[in-house]
């Protein structure tokens, strides 16, 4: 890093990790006090970390709590990409970087996101399908099965597994994991997978590699390979000065790279660069049908009726403990929503609402705050 940067970092570990959220464009939102993350227009810095768990509003994903270095993928996609039809996030648990992605792109562009592994993936499909938004597909694959499908993609984001050093702030668990083997490890397997990624990729097509590590094997040495072995270009982002955002780590390396070092940055440890697969990009209608992929779906029913309930009764709900409706609610199964926003279905017997719920999905704790977290201000529902 060179003195002066590393000691910044360092200086770093005496300071709290910042929270950040960021919000979802489909709900019209009052204005925020908080102070925004310069690149993206959805995030926003909040001063301490409210305990989330408890906002009703955050279970119906109407903001995602995300590290706001990882928000720097809607930049790059706002920069880079005109009108594609189709996009897949290879490594995509637990979601912050997939529903940012679905924020972005247009709606009827298809997003597949993929996490290989089957826990993962559950978490992933939870917060894909809070997040909600149109043609967005969950699967649990491994990277070479989209290559043996020959499926093909305008966008592929490779946020690839790593040996976590830009975490270390956060989770100091993830000192303890580190060891020069596990980088070896590492710098090999993203290589295998960008290499599944690169046959997915349409020409023209726009590839993001990012890790949440700093040392120049799994970053630099990875993209000077990318370079060597394809016919690729990165390309050149244009941000703020003001940004902080720092270049390479790697003397002579003179490829336009972005690297977010907490100290200097305000987030956590980001390693990202956009590179163009060379040719002419010519979007095509998508079709999600034909995707032969293992893909998840979850099993949530919906009803046109709702019940709107306040902040007790809501966080209730999100236990999984059964409603008592007003005695003009239809039977059936019914919508229960908060400040209008749906949380989820319950199944309306008369003298009781049987709660439907998802039961992985539930509140564990049975604390429970007296007063509503107010952290986001909702002026409406759902824009039209």
């Amino acid at each position: 890093m060179g003195e002066e940067r590393f000691n910044s970092y360092m200086e770093a570990f005496n300071e709290e990790a910042p929270t950040s959220i960021r919000l979802n464009p489909k709900y019209n939102f009052g204005a925020m006090s908080q102070h925004a993350v310069p690149w993206c227009e959805e995030g926003f810095y909040l001063e301490g970390r409210p305990q989330f768990t408890f906002d009703p509003l955050f279970h119906a994903g109407c903001y995602y709590v995300q590290e706001a270095a990882s928000m720097f993928v809607t930049h790059i996609l706002r920069q880079s990409v005109d009108c594609p039809q189709s996009a897949l996030d290879l490594c995509a648990a637990p979601g912050g970087k997939s529903t940012a992605l679905r924020s972005v792109l247009p709606p009827d562009c298809v997003l597949i996101s993929n996490e290989p592994i089957g826990t993962r993936a559950q978490i992933l499909l939870e917060n894909v399908t809070k997040w909600g938004g149109t043609n967005h597909i969950v699967t649990n694959n491994y990277p070479r099965d989209f290559r043996k499908a020959k499926l093909k993609f305008d966008v592929i984001l490779c946020d690839v597994p790593c040996s976590g050093e830009g975490m270390f702030r956060r989770d100091p668990n993830t000192i303890s994991e580190w060891s020069l083997q596990n980088v070896e490890k590492c710098w090999r397997l993203q290589r295998e997978i960008v290499a599944d990624a690169w046959e997915c990729l349409n020409p023209g097509g726009l590839l993001i590699y990012s890790t949440c590590t700093f040392n120049t094997k799994e970053n630099e040495e990875n993209i000077r390979w990318i370079l060597d072995n394809y016919d690729a270009q990165v390309l050149d982002i244009p941000i703020d000065p003001s940004w902080r955002i720092t270049g390479s780590l790697l003397e002579g390396f003179n490829q336009p790279v972005y690297r977010f070092i907490p100290g200097i940055t305000r987030g956590e440890g980001l390693f990202v660069c956009a590179l163009r697969k060379a040719g002419s990009l010519q979007p095509k209608p998508f079709n999600s049908k034909s995707v032969a992929l293992k893909v998840l779906e979850a099993e949530f029913e919906k009803s046109a009726t709702s019940v709107d309930v306040d902040f007790a009764e809501a966080l209730n709900y999100l236990r999984g403990e059964a409603l008592v409706l007003p005695a003009d609610t239809p039977r059936g199964v019914i919508t229960v929503t908060y400040k209008g926003i749906p949380l989820g279905p319950v199944k309306n017997i008369g003298n009781r609402a049987n709660n439907l719920y998802p039961k992985p999905w539930r509140i564990k704790t049975t604390h429970l705050p007296l007063e509503p977290l107010e952290i986001i201000n909702i002026r409406t529902t759902e824009k039209s």
